[in-house]
């Protein structure tokens, strides 16, 4: 279902290397969208916008595959794709089920303490219903949608995938993790 890649990226080394696979990189990223602060959703406006003003496309919708997430396959990316077109969405995310509830987790302050982010019940594991966080693999978004600076309406949905394929590189201890992954060839 991809016609085209465009790289955002304010690194040349990373460009070049992404040119030299295939991708298109009509400019480099502006320093204010390349920084810890810089928030995604406001980068992809702006290479939209910019794409479709001064490049001539009409982008109305449009898939962000970080490159945090070397796991995903193209069906992951086929089926979040599939179910955006099927759903008429205004958006699709990949997720991953959460293994441990997550009523179980806790703020520590920090002198140490225990601090508690959901009102606290005593359960066990296989009474609280299942839960799923994002895996950081697919977005799908329409445009209009997105320039809401919104990921989510009562028109979005998860795209689930095993959790094998859904390590997001965030440290150095998920990329020992995935080079494992990789080099074992589990599935």
């Amino acid at each position: 279902y991809i016609t085209e890649v465009v790289i955002s990226t304010d690194c040349k080394e990373i460009e070049e290397v992404a040119v030299k696979y295939g991708a298109k990189s009509p400019f480099l990223r502006p320093e204010h969208l390349a920084t810890d602060n810089a928030k995604a959703v406001d980068n992809y406006i702006y290479v939209v916008d910019r794409m479709n003003k001064e490049f001539g496309y009409d982008v109305k919708d449009f898939v962000v595959l970080q490159p945090t997430s070397p796991l995903r396959k193209l069906e992951d990316i086929d089926g979040s794709i599939e179910l955006f077109k099927g759903k008429n969405a205004d958006s699709v995310i990949s997720y991953t089920e959460e293994l441990h509830p997550i009523e179980w987790h806790k703020y520590i302050t920090d002198e140490g303490k225990f601090e508690n982010i959901f009102e606290e019940r005593l359960i066990n594991r296989q009474e609280i219903k299942k839960s799923y966080f994002p895996n950081g693999a697919v977005f799908v978004f329409d445009y209009e949608f997105i320039k809401q600076r919104k990921y989510f309406s009562d028109n979005s949905y998860a795209y689930i995938m095993p959790r094998f394929r859904s390590v997001d590189v965030d440290t150095i201890e998920d990329f020992k993790y995935i080079e494992f992954l990789m080099k074992g060839g589990y599935e």
